[in-house]
């Protein structure tokens, strides 16, 4: 088996492949925050296929790497673990070549990924082809759910003073980050799935993202507060850390995130992981009014 097409799927209790015996040892903790994953019919979600797509073109970072061909990353493992907890079945796979054939299958995408990523790069893994590319974005337009992850606003960045089409359809585009440090994630709408019981905010420990070129038809979740934050990327008006937005017919949502393997077991990050993809299925209703002009006025002022 190549490093490039890793299966980790499984439906239900039934585990396809040995990758099973990959998983980490224990589920997550969800505490009272997580939602159940249920379809507003009442239909389990048993028959929803999640692609979590890994390729590293640019950054490979520590969570999606992988140690040999057959051993899940840390990252991709615990994707496992949510789809078995709630119900979903899961693709695991660095190999590009999928989106010229057998996307059509999956309902959502996960992005974790960085570069340009119709180049081998970083990890040596097969590109995606440019119809690939085309592929993907015509799939989101046409209805498929896409949730980005941390690097995956630091994905297909467009030539200067250019925003790449992939990066308009994500909703921002990743600059740079300062050392990693706590800092507040103020809520900005408290009823959007995986949100609730949040309050106004929350501290974290991350690896908190800078980033330019926010679409102006964003529906802003969570505000990066940079009040009180150490480093120059972080010398700006607040901006946004994770949002939701319509794409056509496509439902969209990025959070930034998701460096840390410790945030990673948060059961908020999962909360906020589990809501959004709930959203991009369509089976949590949210109202998503544009509303990133009013919350982060200055999101596009760079210092």
């Amino acid at each position: 088996m190549s490093l490039s097409s890793h299966r980790c799927e499984f439906t239900g209790a039934t585990v396809g492949r040995r990758q099973f015996l990959l998983t980490s040892g224990g589920l997550l903790a969800a505490g009272a925050l997580l939602p159940t994953l249920q379809s507003a019919r009442g239909e389990s979600l048993a028959s929803k296929r999640l692609l979590y797509f890994t390729k590293s073109s640019g950054f490979e970072h520590s969570v999606v790497k992988r140690s040999d061909a057959d051993t899940l990353s840390y990252s991709e493992k615990l994707m496992v673990e949510l789809g078995r907890k709630h119900g979903f079945d899961v693709h695991c796979s660095k190999d590009g070549r999928l989106f010229d054939a057998d996307y059509e299958q999956f309902d959502a995408f996960a992005f974790y990924t960085s570069g340009d990523l119709t180049q081998p790069g970083t990890d040596g893994t097969p590109p995606m082809s440019a119809q690939g590319k085309e592929n993907l974005l015509a799939a989101v337009a046409g209805g498929k759910g896409f949730v980005g992850i941390h690097p995956a606003s630091d994905t297909f960045h467009g030539a200067a003073g250019q925003v790449d089409p992939y990066i308009k359809m994500v909703g921002g585009e990743f600059i740079g980050h300062g050392r990693q440090q706590e800092s507040l994630q103020r809520v900005t709408s408290p009823e959007f799935p995986g949100v609730e019981g949040l309050g106004d905010g929350f501290r974290m420990h991350e690896e908190w993202y800078a980033m330019k070129n926010f679409g102006d038809d964003l529906h802003v979740i969570l505000v990066q507060e940079t009040e009180g934050m150490v480093d120059r990327d972080y010398q700006r008006p607040p901006f946004p850390a994770t949002w939701a937005r319509m794409h056509a017919d496509g439902r969209v949502f990025y959070t930034s995130m998701g460096h840390r393997e410790d945030v990673w077991t948060n059961p908020i990050f999962e909360s906020v992981l589990i809501g959004g993809l709930m959203w991009c299925w369509g089976d949590r209703q949210a109202e998503v009014p544009v509303n990133v002009a009013d919350v982060t006025p200055g999101a596009n002022q760079l210092g």
